[in-house]
């Protein structure tokens, strides 16, 4: 039934229907075999030639939220991630959150002295074992390549954080680690630099194992932009109140951003059913 089917990509090319791309990533929400079989029947009735891949994985979604809000919450997740902007200030935060989770106290938007000059940097954490420095780079184009003129900027000024700290004895017997954080993907010689400079660099998809989408899956932690019960203007209050995760929704915070009272049990399960 699918094997002539085409799909529009958002570049405009049209590419064969990968049926087993589209259950993988039903898989990887949490859905049960069950479910993602429920949702490929049901979605697979309407599906046609010219259809666009946003669409697809749109209905997918909204077939999956009706079984589960876990998992349509899981599904929709690097769309989610897309939605935390314009500013890429909520995604700084975000990424702070998921080295919290590791164990590492992690702050925001520092401004460091190096060797040489002053530097603003994203996230620093650290603990007993590691100093961290963290540029995040956010892109609401899903298309975004980061290249490699970025690790080769961001490498040389974490050297001139490190070798102040060095010098003041900050690290002491800790290791030292930059990392270079995107929502998208790298150029292949951005992650070749990476790899020799010893720069981590970590992408939706990158490096296999310990992805953005990897950590987040490990953390447990979702942003409230996965939520379906919030509209966009809603989503964009309650950010711009410096609240990313679902986890730290309550009555209070919706209030505060003038949700309507009916709507706050149902938003409120649906957050707590993601965070469990």
């Amino acid at each position: 039934m699918t094997q002539n089917l085409q799909i529009l990509k958002k570049s405009g090319e049209l590419v064969p229907f990968d049926i087993e791309k589209l259950r993988n990533s039903l898989l990887r929400s949490g859905a049960s075999t069950e479910m993602v079989e429920e949702v490929m029947d049901s979605l697979l009735v309407g599906l046609h030639s010219g259809m666009s891949t946003h669409k697809v994985y749109s209905q997918a979604y909204q077939i999956l939220s009706k079984l589960s809000h876990r998992s349509a919450g899981r599904y929709r997740l690097k769309k989610a991630i897309m939605e935390l902007g314009p500013t890429g200030f909520p995604f700084e935060q975000y990424v702070a959150a998921l080295f919290q989770a590791r164990g590492i106290k992690a702050v925001t938007g520092q401004i460091i002295e190096g060797r040489c000059v002053q530097h603003e940097v994203d996230v620093v954490g650290e603990n007993n074992e590691k100093v961290i420095v963290v540029e995040c780079k956010f892109h609401r184009d899903g298309n975004t390549k980061s290249d490699v003129k970025i690790p080769l900027y961001i490498h040389s000024r974490f050297e001139d954080i490190y070798l102040k700290w060095k010098e003041e004895g900050r690290i002491g017997n800790r290791e030292f680690e930059g990392y270079l954080i995107t929502n998208t993907r790298f150029t292949e010689d951005a992650v070749n630099y990476g790899k020799c400079a010893g720069l981590h660099l970590i992408s939706w998809d990158y490096p296999q194992g310990h992805s953005l989408r990897d950590l987040i899956d490990a953390s447990g932690l979702h942003p409230i932009t996965s939520l379906k019960s919030l509209n966009s203007k809603e989503k964009e209050s309650i950010l711009g109140k410096g609240i990313v995760l679902c986890r730290d929704l309550n009555d209070e915070v919706l209030k505060q951003a003038n949700i309507s009272l009916n709507k706050i049990p149902k938003i409120l399960l649906e957050s707590h059913s993601l965070s469990e």
